[in-house]
């Protein structure tokens, strides 16, 4: 399972945060980074990181907590199960 975060699109409510630990505040920036990600090929402002198989219910979680939708989850296969 793979997690893809568009911190350009976040808005900085951290809800994602209360969630899933891989989730921190960067209150100077006003938006959440994902710790263990390494920015997209296609996008500087997209993180990207694998979810390791304990934490696939919590990265499901921040995704559908997030208000704009800045955090999509996908599987095995590349296809996006959230949200």
């Amino acid at each position: 399972m793979r997690v893809e975060f568009d911190r350009d699109t976040c808005i900085g409510m951290f809800q994602c945060v209360a969630e899933w630990d891989a989730f921190e505040k960067d209150e100077n920036a006003g938006k959440a980074n994902l710790a263990g990600s390494e920015p997209s090929e296609d996008d500087p402002d997209v993180f990207v990181r694998e979810v390791p198989e304990d934490a696939e219910l919590d990265a499901k979680f921040a995704a559908r907590s997030c208000p704009v939708d800045a955090i999509v989850v996908y599987d095995e296969d590349g296809e996006q199960i959230v949200p």
